[in-house]
């Protein structure tokens, strides 16, 4: 399998994480599997017929999909003519492209755009990335995140922070977050920051030596003793600590 990832334009980079390409490259077809990381997301199929979302969804050659926000970890076949194409946003700012349905209605799911919102196929096959750019550019409806301020308070503290702390701090009350998230991210403000803790920890256990203890990690992180840790990573990712 080979895949890359394309930093957008300057002007995109506050509203997008990156570009990807996804090429299957082996003889055997295999299930790839992501994590959630509390993003959204746009992708159109170059290739042939793909299973997604656990095998629940085929993805046809030439169509663009929108991809929820995940609270659990999602897979799909990568066969050797697989040729996905993809955006990936940053939280919240889904808005800043497409008049849409509230993002709590995609959570989890993976939709079919209509015509008059999707990647032209013709269009998009020479220089994929380029095209990517001058499309989103000239969709921006507007430039900043509603939620910007409050994504940075829980980006800054890894997760870890109550959301009473961050209504208080953004000047907001508890309820009214819950529903800015629900509709521009698609997650509660809880999910969210468990999502951005998850991929903290997973962060430090991928990179630390193997003197460091998983308990020592698991408190760092925020998590009560080691099966919490165990559980979120299983909740997230479907496997154990010992399989990542």
């Amino acid at each position: 399998m080979e895949y890359k990832k394309t930093e957008p334009c300057k002007d995109l980079k506050p509203l997008i994480h990156f570009y990807w390409e996804l090429k299957g490259n082996k003889l055997e077809g295999q299930w790839e599997r992501v994590f959630p990381d509390g993003c959204a997301g746009i992708l159109m199929n170059l290739g042939v017929t793909c299973l997604t979302d656990n095998g629940l969804l085929s993805l046809e050659f030439g169509k663009t999909y929108i991809v929820g926000a995940m609270t659990s970890f999602k897979e799909s076949f990568i066969d050797s003519d697989t040729h996905l194409l993809g955006v990936c946003l940053k939280p919240a700012t889904f808005a800043n492209f497409y008049h849409y349905a509230s993002q709590n209605e995609l959570t989890n799911d993976t939709v079919e755009f209509e015509k008059s919102n999707s990647f032209n196929v013709d269009k998009i096959l020479d220089t994929p990335f380029d095209y990517l750019n001058r499309f989103l550019s000239d969709r921006i409806k507007m430039k900043n995140s509603p939620l910007q301020s409050v994504i940075q308070d829980i980006h800054s503290t890894n997760g870890q922070i109550s959301i009473y702390e961050l209504s208080k701090r953004n000047f907001t009350t508890v309820r009214q977050l819950e529903r800015n998230f629900k509709k521009f991210v698609g997650l509660s403000p809880k999910e969210y920051s468990n999502i951005i803790r998850f991929q903290n920890a997973l962060n430090i256990i991928k990179n630390s030596d193997e003197n460091r203890s998983f308990l020592d990690i698991a408190f760092e992180c925020g998590y009560y003793d080691h099966s919490h840790l165990t559980n979120e990573i299983k909740r997230n990712t479907g496997l154990s600590p010992s399989q990542l």
